[in-house]
């Protein structure tokens, strides 16, 4: 038999156990339940909007490049057992992006980051998503079997070149669109007798984007000339004759298409000519394109950081911040990202010209001056009540 004494201390010694299991269980709910934002140098401003945006701020870590070009990273952070998701589109400096991100990747790994979560806005070398002349890369898939090797969980990013880049991961890619943001801008606008054109890339997005404006929907037919950034345009498909048109594309890059459907479309006899993508890459000469052209108006989102030498006043950019970083919690929460964009969940209609913590309404107001549909667009400060 145990003596008395001896059996207290054994229950004593087994309560302890018990009690430092529970709370080493509750350590790991608590660092399990908890996520961080982290960013390269790519777009530090996005990721510190989406952190705003998230109430929370942006986890620390040391990224540069030493004098031979090695990139250094280093978690200044404790980030073991929790859910990382690291902002960082692949944009100028495109190479350099790309190792940033992968490098980081690693190092949340070694540091035994529960989930890391790749949030890409805008997903470099995605023309290259095809073998489309004798003896070339599938540069896409190498990209994305690299981010799969450096150990990301996941991916999150937006409005890819082609949907089936989703399909080179083989781990889950949530992918985002900027189609209701841009078309929610221009059905604040007001504009009547409107036609939504594309090219044929990008034509079932464009057609939910026309859908969204109650609008019709003309295709550009065109050739792209060798390996040039230039395109030979064929053809207008549809009726543009008289209405306003707004150009719909998922980026921005030399503006030579773009130009060119310009053209086209006033041969067309078209009135009035607006352009919208989802990432303003504007390489030289875009910005030159942009300015010499008869656009009206040059919609595009931050998921590119736009510097200040390109900013002309016919460019309006929307920010994302707010559908990423709602994509972010639903993703942490284990809650649908597609809900985000489904008739039950207004939320991307709602997220107009976002910026610095707030949310700014578009009010729309008719000047005595101008006729129906070229109203002014007036920002106002958010009332009470607003997110």
């Amino acid at each position: 038999m145990t003596p008395p004494n001896r059996a207290a201390a054994a229950r004593r010694r087994g309560a302890a156990r018990d009690g430092v299991v529970r709370a080493l269980d509750r350590e790991n709910a608590v660092y399990a339940d908890q996520f961080e934002i982290y960013h390269g140098n790519s777009n530090p401003d996005l990721a510190r909007k989406i952190a705003r945006w998230l109430g929370t701020e942006c986890g620390k870590a040391e990224v540069f490049q030493f004098a031979n070009e090695n990139i250094f990273v280093k978690i200044l952070d404790n980030v073991r057992e929790k859910d990382i998701f690291l902002v960082q589109p692949t944009c100028h400096p495109v190479n350099q992006s790309i190792m940033e991100l992968l490098i980081m990747i690693d190092a949340f790994k070694r540091a035994s980051a529960g989930r890391i979560t790749a949030v890409i806005p805008f997903y470099a070398y995605g023309r290259s998503d095809k073998k489309d002349q004798p003896r070339v890369p599938i540069t896409a898939r190498l990209i994305a079997d690299m981010i799969t090797v450096a150990g990301a969980d996941r991916v999150l990013t937006m409005d890819l070149h082609q949907g089936q880049i989703q399909g080179f991961f083989n781990i889950p890619v949530d992918e985002l669109t900027a189609v209701h943001l841009l078309s929610n801008y221009f059905i604040h606008k007001r504009l009547t007798d409107v036609v939504v054109v594309t090219d044929l890339g990008f034509a079932k997005r464009a057609r939910t984007f026309a859908e969204l404006l109650d609008a019709p929907l003309a295709i550009i037919e065109k050739r792209r000339i060798g390996n040039l950034d230039r395109a030979e345009l064929m053809n207008v498909i549809g009726e543009v004759r008289g209405k306003r048109a707004i150009i719909v594309d998922d980026e921005i890059d030399t503006a030579g298409t773009l130009t060119e459907i310009v053209r086209a479309l006033e041969r067309e006899g078209v009135t009035e000519i607006y352009a919208c993508a989802t990432h303003g890459v504007l390489s030289d000469p875009a910005v030159d394109r942009l300015r010499e052209s008869t656009l009206k108006e040059v919609v595009l989102t931050d998921s590119v950081p736009l510097p200040a030498v390109k900013r002309l006043s016919k460019i309006t950019t929307l920010s994302v911040a707010p559908l990423i970083g709602e994509a972010i919690k639903r993703i942490h929460r284990g809650e649908s990202v597609g809900a985000l964009f489904s008739s039950e969940v207004s939320f991307t209609q709602e997220m107009l010209l976002w910026e610095d913590g707030q949310q700014r309404r578009m009010d729309t107001r008719l000047d005595s001056g101008h006729d129906a549909g070229t109203e002014d667009v007036v920002l106002s400060a958010p009332g009470q009540g607003d997110r």
